[in-house]
């Protein structure tokens, strides 16, 4: 197994504990197949989306999402990213993210 590989296994862990520890939902690794909705990078108690987790120096964020919406099926695809020393940054759909701004009574 390469070392990018274990760097990739290693930040879904991580991002899976992150979640745990900072909001208290269940969180962990998926099980690895082919890219499918039923095998996202991080399996959560968050109805809806599927994790895509990249723990690398430079990132293609279009790649990255591309790939996501190809795996995602019905869900929203996110793609979690981190850096070394950096915090875990999230992206989404543009219409995703104004989605969850929007309050009706208002």
């Amino acid at each position: 197994m390469t070392n990018s590989n274990e760097k990739g296994k290693r930040g879904e862990r991580e991002l899976a504990k992150w979640l745990r520890d900072n909001f208290n939902v269940f969180a962990k690794r998926g099980q690895q197949h082919s890219g499918s909705p039923d095998s996202p990078d991080v399996v959560a108690d968050i109805p809806g989306i599927h994790l895509e987790v990249k723990r690398v120096e430079k990132l293609n964020l279009h790649t990255a999402m591309e790939q996501a919406k190809r795996d995602c099926g019905d869900n929203v695809p996110v793609v979690c990213h981190r850096r070394n020393r950096s915090e875990w940054l999230v992206t989404v759909p543009a219409g995703f993210f104004f989605s969850l701004l929007m309050v009706d009574d208002i």
